[in-house]
């Protein structure tokens, strides 16, 4: 990836912003909620697990314990029986009564809207907080770098690193802050639906137009058929060894 300046790399970034925008014009959280602390516990419910299975587990984890108060006070069997299907249900139950009790205990049953305060509760490290202040609070105090996010910014050359701390200065670097919060979801959008980790659908992306790596969008049926591919070479081996006999 050659190196641009910084000025044609927030051209870049406002173009790429732009058509996002024309895309997913309506994009938001896809983690049901009806306050700051539904999800906040929604979205330590996501790690390592779908949104859509998260949304089938908060509405029992909800109706049983709907506020920070409660879930502090609830046994960790309990959650960990409700949490069970979004994997890692025994660490998960753990964090998310550890992170009632801390909001109840230090904060007077608010959750925090502080970054330097979010992440000192059980379960939440700067993308969750980035998720919950931008989402639920309308502040863009950094950008969440979900996996989607972090391989997107890659193929359309807004970073080169792979820490996510450093994916997330890049493009707080390249951004508008305003566009921060709405760039993660339309980007997530994306993810799922255009530009797949496996086989981006280039061919119908929007954005191809400024992908530096963007895939073509036909090729040669020689190139990506593996039997096609092979075939030649072990004919040319073939005549290699009559010649030498």
């Amino acid at each position: 990836m050659p190196r641009i300046s910084k000025a044609r790399q927030r051209a870049h970034a406002a173009a790429i912003v732009e058509l996002l925008a024309v895309d997913y014009p309506e994009a938001e959280c896809a983690l049901h909620h009806d306050s700051p602390f539904q999800l906040l516990a929604a979205t330590i419910l996501s790690a390592q697990c779908t949104d859509e299975r998260v949304n089938m587990v908060t509405p029992e984890l909800f109706g049983r314990w709907p506020d920070p108060a409660a879930l502090a006070e609830a046994a960790q069997e309990d959650v960990e029986a409700v949490v069970h299907s979004t994997g890692f249900y025994r660490n998960k139950a753990k964090n998310l009564i550890g992170m009632a009790r801390r909001i109840v205990e230090v904060h007077g049953g608010d959750v925090p809207e502080e970054i330097e305060e979010l992440v000192e509760l059980p379960g939440v490290a700067r993308k969750t907080a980035n998720v919950l202040l931008g989402t639920a609070f309308g502040r863009n105090v950094g950008v969440v770098v979900d996996t989607h996010v972090h391989r997107i910014s890659h193929r359309l050359g807004l970073t080169r690193h792979h820490d996510p701390k450093h994916v997330e200065r890049d493009l707080m670097d390249v951004l508008d802050q305003a566009e921060w919060t709405s760039f993660s979801h339309r980007v997530i959008y994306h993810g799922r639906r255009i530009c797949v980790a496996r086989k981006p659908r280039c061919a119908v992306c929007n954005l191809r137009d400024l992908c530096p790596t963007r895939q073509d969008v036909t090729r040669p049926r020689k190139l990506i058929d593996k039997k096609t591919m092979t075939a030649p070479s072990r004919r040319s081996a073939a005549r290699r060894g009559k010649r030498s006999q």
